[in-house]
């Protein structure tokens, strides 16, 4: 007759401290619920981030500033070849390039066209960094018209509020480019009047931007200054809303435009959130399982002469132990799998109730969730064979 726990249950005293044996069940349900439910969430924090965040290319351009508060006011807020040096070289920033300014007084006049006269600023960044460049984007020494890119925001705000408050007529993308202002450039060596023409507009840079030797050239022979550093660097990132990437720029006390970056920061408290449930939760198992030991030194402590009886039989300790551990697993399985089913349950009813007809959720848990069921599993019955064995030992 094949041997089994049947054959030793009466030597066990399995009928006191249910009290314990039950809480610890219900401790070990509700903290692997709670770790696979945090598991499932942190993975569709990422996924529904993802999907919210399109990009035209494979990388994000943003631009960065240095803070500046009250207590900084009159400090120089430029970045240096080194810092700049010191953002390209980590590992979540592709590139990063200076956004150099004019040093001179710039005035645009827009003719008898648009009779405006305004001051405006130049900026000048690489061109691998512009979204949109024609071929006339171009400037060499001696040229008198100089290829200007407007922000498209800039036109939006003449067209919706520039243009009715002063009388002017509004312009549409494809006729701005026909348009021709004046630049006057002056500096330490006076005046210069260039013809400025809109040759693009750019959907990424928020600025007015000329050719990169252009700018150059005028800041030595109009204010008689080099371009220096640069208040403003742009970065060439694969996600701008990675939190390592945020958690740099912050503790750089670098500033970032926050509408670039709000799904990163609403991820990153979101997923700090659930970290923390999921650490909550494994204390929970490692209390539910230590309830658990308890009960079982209990129990075996009480049957220690019925369990010696046994030994005296003939029956050796390896297979005691072996057939007492194998008594709880079916007992880890049911409890493991429950929570997995209930966590299934619940990201089935999450997409149906909240993303019904969309792609960018799946319905089903995903199998690292599963993967980490199966892996408690196995580690509940280890822990438990071998606590078993380690007292049935000491016997």
């Amino acid at each position: 007759m094949a041997l089994s726990f049947k054959n030793i249950a009466p030597f066990l005293i399995t009928n006191q401290n249910k009290s314990s044996r039950w809480f610890s069940y219900l401790g070990l349900g509700i903290g692997v619920l709670l770790l696979l439910c945090s598991v499932q969430l942190y993975i569709n924090i990422n996924q529904l981030m993802k999907e919210r965040n399109p990009k035209k290319t494979n990388y994000d351009f943003i631009s960065i500033t240095k803070r500046i508060t009250n207590d900084n006011m009159g400090q120089d807020h430029s970045f240096t070849l080194a810092e700049i040096e010191a953002l390209k070289s980590q590992k979540f920033i592709t590139n990063a390039t200076p956004l150099i300014a004019n040093k001179f007084i710039v005035s645009a006049t827009g003719g008898q066209t648009l009779p405006f006269s305004t001051d405006i600023f130049l900026e000048a960044i690489d061109n691998d960094f512009i979204d949109t460049i024609p071929p006339s984007f171009i400037w060499k020494e001696g040229d008198n018209l100089v290829p200007i890119i407007v922000s498209s925001d800039y036109l939006e705000l003449y067209n919706t509020v520039f243009a009715p408050s002063r009388d002017l007529p509004q312009i549409s993308e494809s006729t701005v480019g026909a348009l021709m202002v004046q630049l006057e450039c002056t500096g330490i060596f006076g005046t210069k009047i260039f013809k400025g023409n809109i040759v693009a507009l750019s959907d990424r840079i928020n600025s007015v931007i000329v050719p990169k030797n252009f700018l150059e050239w005028a800041n030595r022979n109009i204010a008689n200054l080099p371009s220096g550093n640069a208040s403003r660097v742009y970065i060439k990132t694969a996600d701008a809303n990675n939190v390592d990437f945020l958690n740099y720029l912050q503790s750089k006390n670098y500033q970032v435009n926050k509408d670039k970056t709000r799904f990163g920061r609403v991820k990153q408290v979101l997923q700090a959130v659930v970290s923390g449930l999921g650490i909550f939760s494994i204390l929970v198992i490692l209390l539910a399982m230590m309830l658990f030991s308890f009960y079982l030194q209990l129990m075996i402590a009480k049957s220690k002469h019925n369990l010696q009886l046994l030994l005296t039989l003939g029956y050796s300790p390896q297979w005691l132990s072996n057939t007492v551990a194998k008594k709880w697993i079916p007992v880890y399985i049911a409890i493991i799998a429950s929570a997995l089913l209930t966590t299934a349950l619940l990201q089935y009813f999450f997409q149906q109730s909240f993303l019904k007809g969309r792609d960018d959720l799946s319905p089903i848990v995903h199998w690292i969730v599963i993967a980490i069921a199966v892996l408690l599993a196995i580690l509940c019955a280890a822990i438990n064979h071998r606590l078993i064995k380690r007292l049935l030992y000491k016997l």
